[in-house]
């Protein structure tokens, strides 16, 4: 399941986040980095799946 929410968190950051934590704050900062710019949500969604 880890080889899906990667590949979501590079093709659309917020959802491989989602799917990690659900909604939740690090799911609002996600689209928050994703709106200033496409790499900083892409870092923060990988760093998000695979610390847990």
């Amino acid at each position: 399941m880890d080889i899906v929410r990667l590949i979501a968190a590079i093709l659309l950051p917020p959802l491989g986040v989602f799917l990690q934590v659900g909604l939740t704050g690090q799911f609002w900062i996600n689209i928050l980095l994703t709106l200033l710019g496409y790499i900083p949500g892409i870092v923060h969604a990988v760093w998000i799946i695979a610390r847990r």
